[in-house]
């Protein structure tokens, strides 16, 4: 008897989109997951800034709350298009 498989609505392309340029801007300035969580006004979880970098499928307001807090961390631009390759759900 096989097991069974659950069904789960799982977006076109699936879930893991790989490593985001996000990943890549954070190296380059040295910076690490905890200082975009301090950086961040909203309630920002290392593992929420993690799966931002390895590209794990996130909402479009994740990926706000990510680009802001980027801002604030860097100073920089806040778009979410340069931190990201994909548009959240």
């Amino acid at each position: 008897m096989e097991p069974l498989k659950l069904k789960t609505k799982e977006p076109e392309g699936g879930r893991d989109l790989g490593v985001q340029p996000l990943d890549a801007l954070m190296r380059a300035r040295g910076l690490d997951n905890h200082a975009l969580v301090v950086a961040s006004p909203a309630s920002l979880t290392h593992k929420q800034v993690q799966r931002a970098r390895n590209g794990r499928r996130l909402t479009r307001n994740m990926q706000a709350k990510v680009a802001e807090a980027w801002g604030r961390a860097t100073g920089g631009p806040e778009r979410v298009a340069d931190l990201f390759t994909y548009r959240g759900l």
